[in-house]
């Protein structure tokens, strides 16, 4: 931080995430409402990563060990978070494995990839995850939500949707799942039941559980839990997959793991849930403008990932202003009919009603991507800072800047010569109050 003269300050080069790399911006200190940040980028654990994972692992919440209960079970599988999610699964999955085998060498073991409804990961993309060893030595499944011939009905969800799921977690002596915890946008938080809803499930159910009725409902939100509906369907799920033990790991700015949650999949997880609202829970000083992140890569790899950001800008930003959203999207929008629906769209107003019109069963894919984003663009302008094409981002009636200064004088014409700014450095980290 630097002061002129008059005692004017300026807040120089905030450094802000932006694909594997960080873009710095200065903003002056006369503008700046507030910046935004989790606790979690400060928190400093005792033990080392693999430690962390160790120790949870032989000391679970409600639950025998790992290793313990794997005594005796012929085939185990373990639901492992997709390309998209930062779980540091080359820290977490060589322990599960050593951990299962500890008393079990002889166990056969699947790591059934949870793409849910997202495309299947390139081979560069699980070694990169894995690990070349892991790569090459252990049998990786990628579910396919689409795949009938891999999928199975088990019952019926409390909201009335069919629950479908990947037949190789239900064919498991011992089915366990490895994820993280971080606030989530309509779920409430990431994690735990999500593994299975809708990490494996078929896209019939996904659909169900997405659909616009719940994502409209107002405790499907970030941070909730009790009354939100899309959490009970997921919880339910998780129980009737026979998912009895989560392995969850809490991350920080860097992608390090800074805590650990394992056990019963419901209590392991409200623990590990409380800890993150301790230290992600901020709270709202509405400002004009909103800056925001996605919080890098892999988070930060399409328009699609990258509404979870402006939802957190959405809690503190006054109606009527401007979202700036920084993200690299590399892989471009992330969804054809994600991309569509605004492309496609004379409107956002049509956009909402056409999706408030549809039944549960009338769900279209991303369609509750689609409707939070409309939700958002009734009430603010967003800007995206982004390397995807200018014609993409403007057909989805955003608007485009190369940099960020470009994106806050755009904001300022807007909003006044008077706007305030405040800036969230990780959007999908934080729950704002």
């Amino acid at each position: 931080m630097k002061f002129l003269e008059g005692g004017v300050k300026i807040i120089m080069e905030i450094s802000l995430p932006y694909g594997n790399e960080s873009i710095k911006v200065n903003i002056p200190g006369n503008r700046l409402n507030e910046l935004m940040s989790s606790k979690t980028h400060d928190y400093e654990a005792d033990e080392s990563e693999k430690e962390l994972v160790k120790n949870a692992l032989r000391n679970p919440v409600s639950t025998p060990s790992l290793d313990e209960m794997a005594k005796g079970k012929d085939e185990i599988v373990i639901i492992s978070s997709d390309h998209t999610r930062p779980v540091p699964s080359k820290v977490t999955m060589p322990v599960i494995l050593e951990e299962i085998r500890r008393y079990n060498p002889e166990a056969y073991i699947t790591i059934l990839v949870a793409t849910g409804c997202h495309r299947s990961p390139t081979e560069d993309e699980l070694k990169d995850k894995y690990g070349s060893e892991i790569f090459e030595e252990e049998n990786i499944v990628i579910h396919d939500s689409d795949d009938q011939s891999n999928l199975v009905n088990i019952g019926i969800l409390p909201s009335g949707g069919e629950l479908v799921i990947n037949k190789i977690a239900l064919e498991a002596d011992l089915l366990i799942a490895e994820g993280f915890i971080e606030p989530h946008f309509f779920a409430g938080f990431s994690g735990g039941r999500k593994s299975v809803l809708p990490g494996i499930a078929s896209r019939t159910t996904v659909l169900a559980n997405h659909c616009s009725e719940f994502i409209a409902h107002e405790w499907a939100r970030t941070g909730i839990l009790e009354g939100n509906p899309i959490h009970r369907d997921m919880l339910f799920a998780a129980k009737k997959a026979g998912l009895y033990f989560i392995i969850n790991v809490v991350i920080d700015s860097n992608k390090n793991v800074i805590n650990v949650f394992a056990g019963d999949v419901k209590k392991a997880h409200i623990e590990g849930c409380n800890f993150v609202s301790k230290l992600a829970g901020i709270k709202s000083k509405p400002a004009d403008i909103v800056i925001t992140t996605n919080g890098g890569y892999p988070l930060d790899q399409n328009i699609y990932q990258s509404v979870k950001s402006m939802t957190a800008a959405e809690a503190t930003c006054c109606e009527g202003g401007v979202i700036i959203v920084i993200s690299e999207c590399s892989d471009g929008h992330g969804g054809i009919n994600f991309y569509n629906t605004f492309k496609n769209a004379d409107n956002i107003q049509e956009v909402m009603d056409d999706i408030l019109n549809r039944a549960r069963y009338e769900t279209v894919p991303d369609q509750w991507q689609s409707q939070i984003l409309a939700r958002i663009l009734l009430k603010y302008t967003v800007i995206l800072v982004t390397d995807a094409p200018r014609t993409m981002v403007e057909n989805m009636h955003m608007k485009y800047a190369r940099n960020v200064e470009e994106a806050i004088n755009m904001a300022i014409k807007l909003t006044g010569n008077d706007a305030d700014i405040s800036v969230i450095v990780n959007g999908v980290s934080v729950i704002v109050n």
